[in-house]
Formats: C-alpha cells, sequence, structure tokens
C-alpha cells in the first residue's frame, strides 16, 4: 500500500525526528521526575505528556493528512482516529512508564502508522540504549538502520528463552507455565513494543502477553512481522486488529517455533 515512507527521505526524516524528540523529551526526565496515578491505575510521568504533545505537534505539521491516535488521548479522539479516511498515526509515547517512573531503564516510544486498517509502518526507539528498530511493510526491518531479521534457528521449547507477562495470564495457563515450564528460562522486562523487538531481534524465542493495547503492539507486531518472526493471539487469531480493545499475544521468531508454543498453551490454557 502506498504511504509517504516508502520514501526514503521522508522515511529517514521521521527516524530522525523520533530520535530526536525522546532524547529531547524522554530522556532529559529520566531519574528526574515523579508521575501520577491515572483512572485505570497506570502511571503517567511528565515525559508521557509532553512526549506525546511534540510528537503530535511535528506529525500534524509535516503530514497532516493523518490523524493521531495517542495513549494519552481521550476514548473519542482515538476512535475518531481509527475511523479517519486516510489513516492514523498510533503512537505510545513512553511504553514501559513503570520502568521509566521507577528508575529502570527500559522502556520505549513507539508509534505506528496504520492506513487501510493495517500497519504500513512502525518505529521503536529504546533511548536508554540509542536502539531504533523500524519496518516498513513489505521492505522488511531495520535495527539502527541495518536489516534485521530473525535468527534462522527452529530450537525445541526446552531450548527457548520465554519473554512471559504472567501478570496479564488467566490462572490456570500462569500456574501450568510455573509448576510445568515448557522452556529454558523466561524474562519480564515491562516495555511490551520493546518485548516485540527483541523477539525480532532473537534477544527470546518465544513471547506470551495476555492482555495489551493498540499502541503497545501495532509498531512492534509489524517490526516482528517484516523480521521473519510469527505471531497470533490465545485463539489463533490475527494479533493486528483496528480497534481498540485489548488482545492477547502469542510470538515467536518463526513459524515453527509459534506452532510448536501455541500447542502447547492452548493444552494447558
Amino acid at each position: 500500500m502506498s504511504h509517504p515512507f516508502v520514501d526514503h527521505q521522508a522515511w529517514s526524516k521521521l527516524k530522525q525526528a523520533i530520535v530526536s524528540l525522546a532524547q529531547q523529551e524522554v530522556m532529559t526526565r529520566f531519574n528526574q521526575v515523579g508521575y501520577e496515578i491515572k483512572q485505570d491505575g497506570s502511571l503517567l510521568t511528565e515525559a508521557d505528556t509532553s512526549m506525546q504533545q511534540k510528537m503530535t505537534q511535528l506529525l500534524k505539521r509535516e503530514w497532516p493528512e493523518f490523524a493521531l491516535l495517542g495513549e494519552e488521548s481521550s476514548a473519542e479522539t482515538q476512535q475518531a482516529a481509527l475511523e479517519h479516511p486516510t489513516g492514523c498515526w498510533v503512537l505510545d509515547p513512553v511504553d514501559g512508564t513503570t520502568n521509566f517512573a521507577n528508575h529502570v531503564p527500559f522502556f520505549s516510544v513507539s508509534l505506528a502508522l496504520v492506513i487501510g486498517g493495517k500497519p504500513v509502518a512502525g518505529l521503536v526507539y529504546d533511548p536508554a540504549r540509542d536502539e531504533l528498530f523500524s519496518a516498513r511493510l513489505g521492505l522488511g526491518a531495520e535495527l539502527n538502520d541495518q536489516p534485521l531479521k530473525t535468527p534462522a534457528i527452529y530450537p525445541e521449547l526446552k531450548h527457548c528463552v520465554g519473554i512471559i507477562d504472567f501478570k496479564r495470564l488467566a490462572a490456570p495457563l500462569a500456574t501450568a507455565l510455573a509448576i510445568n515450564t515448557p522452556y529454558a528460562s523466561q524474562r519480564s522486562f515491562g516495555s511490551v513494543a520493546l518485548d516485540w523487538c527483541w523477539i525480532a531481534s532473537g534477544r527470546g524465542q518465544i513471547y506470551l502477553h495476555g492482555n495489551q493495547s493498540l499502541w503497545d503492539y501495532a509498531a512492534g507486531w509489524l517490526i516482528l512481522e517484516e523480521a521473519g518472526g510469527a505471531s497470533c493471539n490465545l485463539d489463533a487469531e490475527t494479533v493486528f486488529q483496528n480497534k481498540i480493545g485489548k488482545r492477547s499475544a502469542v510470538a515467536a521468531i518463526n513459524l515453527n517455533t509459534l506452532n510448536l508454543w501455541h500447542s502447547w498453551i492452548q493444552n494447558h490454557h
């Protein structure tokens, strides 16, 4: 599908902008600001609101044809953006706010462009490590401008590192994973967008999350797809849906490993 970021110059401009703004608006506030608790119990910092404000200004100035759906926008604004006829940006200004607020250097800025109900471009920037993961539909994925491909290995589950978010799993599945662990080792880092990218780069081989929002996964989902990974939800449907509702996510470095992983989950779900 045609979009401005097929053009290398526009793509480079967008990548440079998200890196620059994240360093200015997010990293300069790391270890410097407190937080407030939102109505849903999640945290909000000055970095979240400032990054969303500055990204919104930039995107509206440079690419006014697209609406913007931000995590910190109202539900009405989010729904209107999804229904915009030319497409919309999906922005999470700080994914991993709990880490950020507690001085843990694992958080990211996530931005996807959705046209025709599907992500066509995605960026996930980790300012603490200065790592920019990116992808365009049909054009592959990159890490800091170098091609990003999932590792060409087909491990048994017992040899995999799993990035697993236990908090949002149903009790029977969480219990089965704890008692009858099918993988070699488990991690939980606290930034959904980066989780997807770390699977794409082979820093874990399998992934499971019970409940994530569109702005959490839109960019990371595309990056994993374009890197050669595979994913579905717990019901074996595609993870990405062009709607606000939350989605479960099961992912792996390739389809073979995903099938093994999803089969195990289904037998213990």
